[in-house]
């Protein structure tokens, strides 16, 4: 660094600390200011640290399930289980710069198990769940009850709980994952650990006859054919999937009659959808999706969106709206 000389004598400063005090000039500042690891909360920014509103850096993406299917299928045959962990494709939003997110505080992916496959145990802070798209004999090992995974079933498994996949079925099983993992690493409390005994765990399990972990197809609906319709119309109804374990993230329901719509609306939430039955159309801001059973979308925080069936169809919403309005950064709006 320079020795600037004393602006009011001949004589050169060498004390840092007086060096930034007697600091001649706005540039000479800047350089000690840098030296300090700090910036001037005054100079103007190549991206401003306040905006009048938010403005998502994620976009609404579509993801067909028949595509990602055939993926998946050709994955079971070039890549086994016990070398990959887990044989998933990941939902990342197409935008630069990103390999892995669906949205800024959640990411969603397709897996897929072979009959007589086992996925070993593990645990990880991030919370996880899964929509059940086809299953026949799976099943999801979570903290030593072994649930059953079926065509139709929501299966959670908490953060930091163990938990390993196995198929005793005779097709291939495929289900939609949602995690927090963006969130996870944003906030950086990341934890990781493989079972130190994962033959011992998957042996000591015990066959659930219900679990917290799970909500079956059935139960699904006879709360959705229980929920009180909405007011517009009455051809649209809701449940909340009670969760306490994963209290930051919302998991929901949507049943939509055919023809029925959505109101439209905007959030400070992100979400993922998995389409659980039927088929129609979302616009996500400017992106309008047709989708079907078994397909998956992206909402970005702060798109308008509106859903309509072209069929009588049911939507699996996971969002952070429980996060947002705990930090009191919710806020919603209708057309």
């Amino acid at each position: 660094l320079p020795i600037w000389e004393d602006c009011r004598s001949d004589v050169a400063i060498a004390d840092p600390i007086e060096r930034t005090r007697r600091a001649p000039t706005l540039d000479a500042l800047y350089q000690e200011v840098t030296r300090l690891e700090m910036t001037p909360g005054w100079i103007k920014r190549p991206q401003p640290i306040l905006w009048s509103a938010p403005k998502s850096a994620f976009v609404a993406a579509h993801w067909r399930y028949d595509e990602c299917k055939a993926a998946l299928d050709a994955a079971g045959r070039l890549i086994d289980v016990a070398l990959a962990e887990r044989r998933n494709l990941v939902m990342r939003s197409p935008i630069p710069d990103n390999s892995f997110a669906t949205t800024r505080t959640l990411v969603a992916a397709y897996q897929m198990i072979l009959p007589g496959e086992h996925a070993p145990p593990h645990r990880h802070a991030p919370h996880a769940l899964r929509v059940i798209i086809e299953a026949e004999g799976a099943y999801s090992n979570v903290n030593g009850l072994r649930t059953p995974m079926e065509t139709g079933d929501v299966v959670l498994t908490p953060g930091w709980h163990w938990h390993s996949h196995g198929h005793d079925g005779d097709a291939p099983a495929y289900w939609f994952d949602g995690l927090d993992v963006p969130l996870t690493q944003l906030l950086e409390p990341m934890f990781y650990e493989e079972h130190p005994d994962p033959a011992g765990y998957e042996r000591n399990s015990t066959l659930a006859a219900s679990s917290p972990f799970r909500f079956t197809r059935a139960d699904i609906a006879r709360a959705l054919d229980k929920a009180p319709p909405d007011a517009a119309g009455g051809k649209t109804r809701r449940i909340r999937l009670d969760a306490p374990s994963m209290a930051h993230l919302d998991l929901s329901v949507l049943r939509l009659e055919s023809g029925a719509a959505t109101e439209r609306q905007r959030a400070t939430i992100n979400g993922c959808v998995s389409v659980m039955a039927g088929s129609g159309t979302s616009r996500i801001g400017d992106t309008t999706i047709a989708w079907r059973r078994g397909d998956s979308f992206g909402i970005p925080c702060w798109e308008w969106q509106e859903h309509r069936a072209s069929s009588d169809a049911e939507l699996f919403l996971m969002t952070d709206e429980p996060l947002m309005r705990f930090a009191n950064f919710y806020r919603a709006e209708t057309a």
